[in-house]
């Protein structure tokens, strides 16, 4: 199980100097979708300036234009992009073709699909690499969106990475479901000693 350390933060050099102090305790690290808007392909250029070999991922959540950027994504350095599975079945083809030509991967973000299954059920079809199981932001704490687990789980052999606003109290909760990454951030962003959080989700998904 893989820990993804989400930035989704509007301070780049915040960002940068937490990430130095968990690099060795993640295995992904994400550009989240603030950092994005606030300074656009600068921010995925520097994490993969001082991270060379850590996996970058840009939560770019594409719904129009993927060709274009998948490609400014590419350019930027990250390995991974994020694509909204509930936009239209051409733009999920058009980003896996360009992932492909480019080098990328592609996780096929479920938050806004009615058909949660079924798009689990077509993402390989798409192209995509991963899956991503997550609630919006603004719901707050509930994890209620996990009751769909079997129905995504029992539908695609894709990796499924689960994100919400997990902490030390319902982390255990995730993690016995066994998907293939979880996403956690400001527990560990925001956090008075982010190194010993990092340290702590880390050696839970990695606990043998």
């Amino acid at each position: 199980m893989k820990l993804q350390i989400s930035f989704d933060m509007t301070d780049l050099d915040q960002a940068l100097s937490i990430a130095k102090k968990v690099n060795d305790y993640c295995d992904q690290l994400e550009v989240g979708s603030l950092m994005l808007f606030q300074f656009g392909t600068s921010a995925v250029e520097a994490f993969r300036k001082n991270f060379p070999d850590k996996t970058i991922v840009a939560d770019t959540k594409i719904i129009d234009r993927g060709e274009e950027i998948t490609k400014i994504m590419a350019k930027a350095g990250a390995d991974w992009i994020t694509v909204m599975g509930g936009t239209n079945k051409s733009v999920l083809y058009t980003v896996a073709r360009a992932a492909d030509r480019y080098k990328l991967k592609v996780m096929i973000d479920l938050i806004d699909t009615d058909a949660p299954g079924q798009t689990a059920m077509d993402a390989q079809g798409f192209g995509g690499d991963a899956i991503l199981m997550h609630k919006p932001y603004d719901e707050g704490e509930s994890l209620a969106f996990l009751d769909q687990w079997d129905l995504v789980r029992g539908n695609t052999n894709l990796p499924i990475f689960i994100g919400a606003k997990i902490d030390r109290n319902n982390v255990q909760k995730v993690i016995s479901l066994k998907p293939d990454g979880i996403i956690v951030g400001k527990s560990i962003t925001d956090a008075d000693n982010p190194l010993q959080e990092a340290k702590y989700f880390y050696n839970l998904c990695h606990k043998e």
